[in-house]
């Protein structure tokens, strides 16, 4: 026996776990089996590595990974597990607390970073995205009814679901901000007659909506950051999915306060985001900044309670928030399922470093949502009317069936009866 066989029984043995489904596979072609049937091989392709492995150096592994220098195969699955459970009896911390803990921290940011960071993660290529997104391009948490649907099926419903809790009728100007590949504006002004306006950061994505989107009638998109909008046109209706996570915490006030100066009184804002389960934040665990590095740089969550605050303290009225944590997980795994069934493809138009760090980020965060480490919530908020809280309706019927909204607007004596009376709009 070798004195690296020797040496990985030890490690075997230390980690107290007799069914972990690993090979290890070195460069000159000696494997080494955690268990009779392992399902993972993890291929180290240079000497410096077996230190990283031995000592659970997960931000030098997964770095490796993504320079090819560690060869991962099996189901994803699979793979998920056999990291987690690794990186455990390695005497860690949870590698998916490590794995996104980096996305509560705070930074210093600027115009200049900020824009930075968008390109990084969105200007990758249209045709990759659309490899394993639905056929709307939308890049966020879906809604599922039943939890069988298809992508495309759950992200059509996501859709309908936010136009109806925007309360949506013909006429009305609404503003998306960081409209993404602009299918939910798309589907609001095409089943809702409004007015449309989007805006994005994200070159990529607005040269996709000149070519793809622009042209119909009432729908505009801009290459803008949402702070050039901070004194112009006022909006009826104001929505943001999956933006507010690259604005920063400490700005958090400033943005909500830009949308209630935005919309008119009387107005709805509906943002959809993602928020930490912790409400003291994520441990600073050491690895965690692999998200920031390689997917979401400068991204940064708050926790929901942070949101309602902020949100409340721009001078808007909350009135409806809905947590949808299974649903990102079960929209990533369908992502996930996506990018692996086109592989090929999506390494031939991202590069190969960027297929490996997608590969491993979507399966990753949807066992993050699952774990209950991360959550996304939609929260919907009017803008005062008339030095009055503006008028809403009685209940979440209108949110599911095709009825509109009777609107409860206040209380009235009636002076002949002296009893309270209920005044509909």
């Amino acid at each position: 026996m070798s004195l690296r066989q020797r040496a990985l029984n030890r490690i075997r043995r230390s980690l107290a776990d007799e069914n972990l489904p690993l090979r290890l596979a070195f460069w000159d072609g000696e494997t080494f089996d955690f268990s009779p049937a392992p399902t993972v091989t993890l291929t180290l392709r240079s000497p410096s590595l077996i230190r990283d492995f031995a000592t659970g150096r997960m931000t030098r592994l997964a770095d490796a990974y993504v320079r090819g220098d560690l060869g991962v195969d099996g189901p994803i699955e699979d793979i998920l597990a056999a990291g987690i459970r690794l990186a455990e009896r390695i005497g860690r911390a949870s590698s998916l607390v490590k794995f996104v803990s980096g996305l509560g921290r705070l930074r210093p940011r600027g115009r200049k970073t900020d824009a930075e960071n968008i390109r990084r993660h969105y200007d990758v290529s249209n045709d990759f995205y659309a490899l394993w997104l639905d056929r709307t391009m939308t890049y966020s948490c879906a809604y599922f009814q039943r939890g069988d649907e298809g992508i495309d099926e759950a992200q059509a419903q996501k859709l309908e679901h936010i136009c109806r809790k925007l309360r949506l009728e013909p006429g009305l100007r609404l503003l998306d901000i960081g409209c993404g590949w602009g299918g939910l504006l798309s589907y609001a002004v095409g089943s809702y007659k409004v007015a449309g306006v989007g805006i994005t950061n994200s070159a990529a994505q607005y040269e996709y909506l000149r070519s793809r989107r622009a042209g119909a009638p009432g729908l505009e998109f801009r290459l803008q950051d949402y702070r050039d909008l901070a004194g112009g046109a006022s909006f009826d209706r104001i929505v943001s999915v999956g933006m507010y996570e690259h604005v920063g915490l400490k700005r958090l006030q400033e943005y909500f306060s830009l949308i209630a100066g935005l919309l008119r009184p009387g107005g709805v804002l509906l943002n959809h985001g993602i928020v930490i389960a912790d409400p003291k934040g994520p441990r600073a665990i050491p690895g965690g900044d692999f998200i920031d590095r390689h997917v979401f740089p400068g991204g940064e969550l708050p926790h929901l309670s942070q949101v309602l605050k902020e949100i409340a303290s721009s001078g808007l009225e909350v009135v409806d928030v809905e947590d949808l944590r299974p649903h990102y997980a079960r929209t990533l795994a369908l992502w996930s399922e996506r990018l692996e069934a086109r592989r090929e493809e999506a390494a031939a138009l991202a590069g190969p470093e960027r297929y490996r760090i997608w590969r491993v980020y979507l399966p990753g965060m949807a066992l993050a949502f699952d774990s209950g480490w991360l959550s996304v919530a939609q929260v919907v908020a009017y803008k005062p009317s008339g030095g009055r809280p503006a008028a809403r309706p009685w209940t979440r019927a209108h949110q599911y069936l095709n009825e509109p909204p009777v609107l409860a607007t206040g209380l009235a004596w009636n002076n002949h009866t002296k009893s309270l009376q209920l005044e509909r709009q």
